[in-house]
C-alpha cells in the first residue's frame, strides 16, 4: 500500500490533466445521454465541440510547437470530409452499413489522404517561412475547395455537395471524445519525446537547430503530416455529423477561425486550445440561436468584439499584473504553495516556538542593548596626553 501511494505521488499529474478532464466530461455526458436527459441541441453542440477541439489541437502542433503559420487547415479537413464521406456512401450499400466499422474505415481513409496532401503541399511549402508559407497554405485550401466545387455530380456532388449518411446522433459525440483522447495521446507524447524537443528547437531557433544536426525539413514534414491527418479525421467526423458535405463551408474563414482558437488558447498550450475551442463553439452556437431573422447580421459583429476583448485581455501590458494574480493557474499555484509551506513548517522540529530555551523568545526580542563603559587596566591607559 505504501509503495502504491508513493507511486501515485511520483506521477506527474500535470501531464495527464487533459486526459482526466476530457474523460470526466465524456463519462458524464455519456451517462446523461443514456439516461435520456440530453436534448438534441446539446448532442449537436457536443459533436461540434469535439470536432473543433480536434482541429485546434492538431493545428496547435504546427502553429504553437513548430512555429509555422498555416492557413490551410480547412483544406485538409475538406479532403478528409469528401473522401471519407464518399467511402461512407459506398459502404452504406454493403453489409457494413452505417456502423462503427464503416466509420473506422472512413476515418483511416480520410487520415491517409489528408496526410498525403499535407506531405505534397508541405514538401515545397515548408522551405518557405512566415507570410509566404501562410499564402501558400491559404492557396492550397482555396484550390481544394474549388476542385470539389467543380467536380461532377456523380463523383463528389459538384456545387450542390455530397450527400452522406448520418451516424446515430446519440452516440456520435462519444466517438468524438474518443478521437480527442487519441489526438491528445499522439500529440502530447510526440511533444514530450526527443522528436518533440527537436520540433520546439526548430521553433525557437532554426539556424541553431540546423547547427546541432537536426533535420529541419524532416521534422517540419512530420508535424505537418500529423496535423493534416487529424484535420482529415475531423473532416470525416463532419461528414458523419451532417447530412451533406459542401465545399464552400471549408473556406479561408474557417481556417482563420481554427487559428483563432489556437491563438486565444495560447501558442503551444494544448489545454488552452481545448478550452478556447469549447468556448468559441458554444459562443457561436448561442449567438446563432439568439440572433435570428434581421438580427442575424449582428452575430459576426458581436463575435468579433468578444474576440477583440479576449485578445486585449491576454496581451495588454497594463493588465499583466492582473492576469498573473487572478488566473486559475496562479490561484492553484498560490494554494499549493501555501499548503506546502504549512506542511513544511508543521514538520519542522527546529521551529523557534518549539525549541526549549531558558528565556522566552519575547524577552529576547524586547531586550534593550546598553552601552557599557569598559574599564581599562592601569598599564593599558591611553598615554596620548603625555
Amino acid at each position: 500500500m505504501t509503495s502504491l501511494l508513493q507511486g501515485l505521488k511520483n506521477i506527474k499529474w500535470k501531464h495527464y490533466i487533459n486526459y482526466i478532464a476530457v474523460g470526466i466530461f465524456a463519462i458524464l455526458f455519456t451517462l446523461m445521454t443514456f439516461g435520456g436527459s440530453l436534448p438534441q441541441s446539446t448532442l449537436y453542440m457536443l459533436e461540434e465541440i469535439t470536432m473543433n477541439i480536434l482541429l485546434s489541437v492538431s493545428l496547435c502542433l504546427v502553429v504553437g510547437f513548430l512555429g509555422e503559420l498555416s492557413l490551410g487547415h480547412a483544406g485538409f479537413m475538406c479532403v478528409g470530409a469528401y473522401m471519407g464521406g464518399k467511402l461512407a456512401v459506398i459502404l452504406s450499400k454493403t453489409a457494413l452499413g452505417n456502423g462503427v466499422l464503416s466509420f473506422v474505415f472512413c476515418m483511416l481513409l480520410g487520415a491517409v489522404v489528408a496526410g498525403a496532401a499535407g506531405f505534397l503541399i508541405g514538401l515545397p511549402a515548408l522551405r518557405l517561412k512566415g507570410d509566404y508559407l501562410a499564402i501558400v497554405t491559404l492557396a492550397f485550401g482555396e484550390i481544394v475547395k474549388t476542385l470539389f466545387q467543380n467536380s461532377s455530380s456523380e463523383s463528389f456532388g459538384g456545387p450542390v455537395g455530397l450527400r452522406t449518411p448520418r451516424f446515430d446522433k446519440q452516440y456520435l459525440f462519444i466517438i468524438g471524445f474518443a478521437l480527442v483522447l487519441l489526438a491528445l495521446f499522439v500529440i502530447q507524447n510526440l511533444i514530450r519525446s526527443k522528436h518533440g524537443r527537436a520540433i520546439t528547437a526548430i521553433r525557437d531557433n532554426e539556424i541553431a537547430a540546423k547547427a546541432t544536426g537536426i533535420n529541419v525539413t524532416k521534422y517540419k514534414l512530420l508535424g505537418f503530416i500529423i496535423s493534416a491527418a487529424f484535420a482529415g479525421i475531423a473532416g470525416v467526423f463532419y461528414s458523419f455529423s451532417h447530412n451533406y458535405v459542401k465545399a464552400e463551408v471549408f473556406d479561408y474563414n474557417y481556417s482563420i477561425e481554427i487559428l483563432i482558437m489556437v491563438v486565444l488558447g495560447g501558442m503551444g498550450n494544448i489545454s488552452g486550445a481545448i478550452i478556447s475551442a469549447t468556448l468559441i463553439t458554444v459562443l457561436n452556437t448561442e449567438l446563432q440561436t439568439i440572433l435570428t431573422g434581421d438580427r442575424a447580421v449582428l452575430k459576426d459583429v458581436i463575435y468579433a468584439l468578444i474576440l477583440i476583448a479576449i485578445v486585449i485581455y491576454n496581451n495588454a501590458p497594463a493588465l499583466r499584473s492582473f492576469r498573473e494574480r487572478f488566473t486559475p493557474r496562479a490561484f492553484v499555484r498560490r494554494l499549493l504553495a501555501k499548503r506546502k509551506g504549512n506542511a513544511y513548517n508543521a514538520d519542522d522540529d527546529a521551529r523557534w516556538d518549539v525549541v526549549p530555551t531558558k528565556i522566552d523568545m519575547d524577552e529576547v526580542l524586547s531586550v534593550d542593548l546598553k552601552v557599557v563603559e569598559s574599564t581599562m587596566r592601569p598599564d593599558k591607559e591611553d598615554k596620548s596626553d603625555e
